[in-house]
């Protein structure tokens, strides 16, 4: 299934798709760039989330997508930047990344000083879609000089170069997680500049939803006690009793394929989720939910039945 059919299959407005498919004849990619295309190896799933982020970037807006973790914020990026056909430059915020990493730097070339073109340059210049990662880990420096590309100037001051109007079919679009280490609060000058669209926690039909698709063979009930995991462990999350470390669904499917591949479950699971915290207390703890989900005696067989 082709991205556009999936979200015929999740039930996406066809004047949309209709919109999508022009907006896709109407901006040429060049034949070099095409390998920035993402080719995302799952879908996201939410019809809303969706048409909220698509009818934006029609509309000319950069989209921040909000919420906590494992919502499937940067599957969604990726997702979007297929469904429009465009190249995709992604910046990963850091306490270090700075404006000559967004916009370029000084390089000595052939004997004379050229700009070496950041994510952002490339991307404004390109049409392409710039993918800010947990932009609220950025400085202020690093943020400031994309003021004038985020909003109804679309340009970029390129100190000792040139002026830069960007391609009509560049967007940008932000993910950011106020639970992880390190983040900060959005100048209000920055988020101003985007359309905000919280993503929410996944719930039990959504998970199943996307585990299921990952492992067509899984057993039914079976199933339900992995869920039954990330849930608990989300609630218990939230409560403030654990961190969000263990909530880890790319933990959850990578121990999946492994229990998949005949590794013991118990011995899965303790890579996937329960490792990814390093406190003695919590791992304890998480630990426990997992016992009371995910019998000693169970093996590759029992979950997989029919591989």
């Amino acid at each position: 299934m082709n991205i556009l059919d999936n979200l015929k299959e999740q039930g996406v407005s066809e004047s949309l798709i209709r919109d999508i498919e022009y907006f896709r004849k109407e901006y040429d990619v060049k034949d070099e760039l095409k390998e920035r295309i993402t080719k995302s190896p799952a879908f996201f799933i939410g019809k809303d989330i969706l048409e909220m982020c698509i009818t934006g970037i029609l509309e000319e807006e950069n989209i921040l997508l909000s919420g906590p973790k494992a919502t499937g914020k940067n599957l969604l990026s990726d997702n979007l930047s297929e469904i429009f056909g465009r190249p995709q430059w992604n910046t990963s915020f850091h306490i270090n990344t700075d404006s000559a990493s967004l916009i370029g730097t000084d390089t000595f070339i052939d004997n004379e000083v050229k700009l070496r073109r950041g994510s952002v340059y490339e991307c404004a210049v390109n049409g392409g879609f710039g993918i800010f990662d947990e932009i609220n880990m950025a400085k202020n420096d690093a943020i400031v000089v994309l003021h004038s590309a985020l909003d109804y100037r679309r340009v970029i001051d390129v100190p000792g170069y040139e002026r830069i109007k960007l391609h009509p079919a560049t967007r940008f679009i932000g993910t950011m997680n106020y639970e992880y280490a390190g983040t900060k609060e959005l100048n209000e000058a920055l988020v101003s500049r985007f359309l905000v669209i919280d993503i929410p926690s996944v719930d039990e039909e959504k998970l199943k939803m996307i585990l299921k698709r990952e492992f067509p063979t899984i057993d039914d009930e079976k199933l339900l006690q992995f869920i039954g995991i990330f849930l608990d462990l989300q609630l218990k999350a939230e409560n403030g009793e654990i961190s969000t470390k263990a909530i880890d669904l790319r933990g959850m499917i990578g121990a999946l394929k492994t229990i998949k591949r005949g590794l013991k479950p118990t011995l899965a699971i303790n890579m996937g989720i329960t490792g990814k915290t390093f406190d003695i207390y919590e791992k304890e703890m998480v630990s426990d939910i997992i016992r009371t989900r995910i019998p000693e005696g169970w093996e590759s067989s029992d979950i997989f039945p029919n591989d």
